[in-house]
């Protein structure tokens, strides 16, 4: 009697060993995405396939996708199917999952696509994440739109989660809209009115500073920023 209930409880402790090994369900992070010979891994993209067969998907931590998710067993298939988006004519995924890695494949367009996710505990942060909040005004370098040699200390630009940003300098107030972009750690300035045209920004991230370096410029344009939690006293 001994014996058996020690098999019995190891077989269980196997069923359930090779059953979490083997289940695709869970949050999924996009390590790799390949179309062809080109790379094309969206910036901090990931999906979460739940045990009821509901599915979302975001980047960051915005959820952009929801709806479904069926698994022919039989044929390793996966298809999605999001309610809020447009239906997929691309044959479902094959997939091979490999401990805390899955690869999905299939045909779109003429052209293989092979997409790589890691298993996560929870969601990755993109670069619009990363870039929200209050920033100070540190260190000015080359002419531009935005601050001055001479702005004072107490100027700052602050990056709102409806994406638009507020300037302040000694230029006085500047508003308008930004945009992130989703490959790459570049950020959009797009200010109301006419007065000032739209400037391009590569992002250069480091612990509680930001350094916005133009690209739509021939010569060198920094703007660094460290993060604070109060506005300034103007």
């Amino acid at each position: 009697m001994k014996n058996a209930f020690i098999l019995s409880l190891l077989f269980i402790i196997l069923l359930c060993s090779c059953k979490n090994q083997t289940t695709i369900e869970g949050l999924w992070v996009v390590s790799t995405v390949k179309i062809g010979e080109e790379e094309m891994t969206p910036n901090a993209r990931w999906t979460r396939l739940n045990s009821d067969f509901t599915q979302e998907t975001g980047n960051g931590r915005f959820q952009h996708s929801y709806g479904t998710w069926k698994l022919n067993s039989a044929s390793n298939e996966l298809s999605i199917y999001n309610d809020n988006g447009l239906d997929d004519l691309n044959d479902p995924f094959k997939i091979s999952l490999n401990d805390n890695e899955m690869i999905w494949e299939r045909r779109e367009e003429g052209q293989d696509v092979r997409v790589t996710m890691t298993r996560a505990s929870k969601l990755p942060e993109t670069y619009g994440d990363r870039i929200l909040g209050l920033w100070s005004l540190e260190n000015v370098t080359g002419i531009g739109n935005y601050f001055q040699q001479s702005d004072k200390t107490n100027s700052y630009i602050f990056f709102r989660w409806d994406k638009r940003f507020v300037i302040q300098s000694e230029k006085g107030r500047i508003q308008g809209v930004y945009n992130v972009h989703g490959h790459k750690p570049e950020v959009e300035l797009i200010p109301y009115g006419d007065q000032l045209e739209r400037d391009f920004w590569e992002i250069q991230f480091e612990d509680n500073y930001i350094t916005l370096k133009r690209l739509n410029s021939d010569k060198t344009v920094t703007r660094r920023f460290k993060r604070i939690h109060q506005f300034p006293v103007q």
